[in-house]
């Protein structure tokens, strides 16, 4: 009998930035998949909510730049066969816009975070042989105007991503998503923060930013974050898979 594609039963995941937006929909996506998830996610409310929601979710609040709170939460992880890198934040501003403490916020959570929460994770991935998916962004594969410090930041997560896939190519998988503009509170409070009087017309604007006329869907970018974590991408290693609507074939 044929078994059925993109399982993940029995397998342990941690999504970081797991209770909102693109991370709350691979976590609701990777769990109805068989997968016990961890969320980890600085708004402990809503974590807790989402580990209310599905079976066997544990919450953890966290900071993900902070190497105290990331090795106490890996304290109490004795099994990972999946990391989702999810969390990161995001800025507007040219080279000339970006101050050093702006410049130095990114950093600290979309690289450092993300290195401190990898390093405590690949001893486990090790082990299980698991599965690691960065979430970058189109940001980090082209230049886009007015997002000096965040196409940066998410440029290092491409280049950790093929690195970790050389240095362990038969140990672990790594693989690396880079979305488009999804519509995710990421982008509400973007809208919120510098286009308050024109939310309207800005998101008419993301919209078209995208060949195929609409923002993403978290959900996408989660089955994408399945495919990758299951069986079925065994050989899908150190790659950079794009869901931008055509925005980077344009």
């Amino acid at each position: 009998m044929m078994s059925v594609p993109f399982r993940l039963d029995g397998r342990v995941a941690l999504v970081t930035g797991g209770a909102s937006g693109i991370g709350e929909a691979t976590a609701r996506v990777l769990t109805a998949a068989g997968a016990a998830i961890h969320i980890v996610d600085l708004d402990a409310a809503a974590a807790q909510r989402l580990e209310a929601e599905l079976p066997g979710a544990i919450a953890h609040t966290c900071n993900i730049a902070d190497p105290e709170q990331v090795a106490a939460v890996f304290a109490s992880i004795p099994k990972l066969d999946i990391l989702v890198n999810n969390a990161g934040i995001g800025h507007v501003g040219s080279i000339e816009e970006c101050s050093p403490e702006d410049f130095d916020r990114l950093y600290r959570v979309n690289v450092f975070g993300l290195y401190l929460v990898s390093k405590a994770a690949v001893p486990l991935l090790l082990a299980s042989h698991g599965s690691m998916i960065n979430i970058a962004s189109v940001a980090g594969l082209i230049g886009i105007k007015r997002r000096f410090a965040y196409c940066m930041s998410k440029g290092a997560v491409v280049a950790m991503t093929k690195q970790l896939a050389v240095e362990y190519p038969t140990q672990m998988r790594v693989n690396c998503i880079a979305p488009g503009t999804v519509d995710s509170p990421f982008v509400e409070s973007y809208l919120e923060k510098y286009h308050k009087h024109e939310k309207a017309e800005m998101r008419v604007q993301l919209n078209q930013r995208q060949p195929i006329g609409r923002l993403g869907k978290p959900e996408e970018i989660a089955h994408m974050v399945l495919y990758l974590a299951s069986d079925e991408a065994g050989f899908v290693q150190g790659s950079v898979q794009t869901i931008d609507g055509g925005w980077t074939a344009a």
